[in-house]
């Protein structure tokens, strides 16, 4: 089998091969340009997120992915579920608004938030001497989840090696690919 995909490769030679390398130039930048199009649309810079720990069950679980919208002329309300970056963090939080204050001289809505499995609210999660999350803090607002999918996310991110099997793999199989 190898070998008659090996035997296809050099047939291709050097204008074969690079038409395969822009092709697959063509695919990573159509998928860049659509998520930064969905980053737009949902004003979020990151409109799709995995949750990554049992915080928020029984609402959402390891591994649901969750869909975000942060919409600028709307307020949140207490119920809704954010996802937050704490300035000095990398991993966004996934939790539920309880609080929220609004300061009347320059309209800066501050949240406080709690995991529905959390005894505590977050104001240990916050960074040192926050007390609310502000709405620059916020990603965004749940839309939406898919049950499940995002174990794939948390595999490919527990086990590296996995991750640079699989992408060697799509891209040696659309480097040989006959069209």
């Amino acid at each position: 089998m190898f070998t008659n995909e090996i035997a296809h490769f050099k047939r291709l030679g050097v204008r074969g091969f690079l038409l395969q390398a822009l092709n697959i130039a063509t695919v990573i930048a159509g998928g860049l340009m659509s998520w930064k199009a969905l980053c737009l649309i949902t004003n979020s810079a990151s409109p799709v997120v995995v949750v990554l720990s049992g915080s928020m069950e029984p609402a959402f679980y390891r591994g649901d992915i969750l869909f975000l919208t942060n919409p600028v002329s709307e307020q949140y309300v207490v119920g809704d579920i954010t996802v937050y970056q704490v300035p000095g963090t990398d991993i966004p939080i996934v939790h539920r608004v309880i609080e929220t204050h609004t300061h009347t001289s320059n309209s800066t809505q501050l949240l406080l938030t709690k995991g529905d499995n959390n005894h505590a609210d977050d104001i240990g999660l916050y960074a040192k001497g926050m007390q609310w999350v502000e709405r620059e803090h916020v990603v965004g607002k749940v839309r939406g989840f898919l049950p499940y999918v995002g174990y794939l996310t948390i595999a490919l991110n527990d086990f590296p090696q996995l991750k640079y099997a699989l992408l060697g793999g799509l891209g040696l199989l659309m480097l040989v690919q006959r069209e």
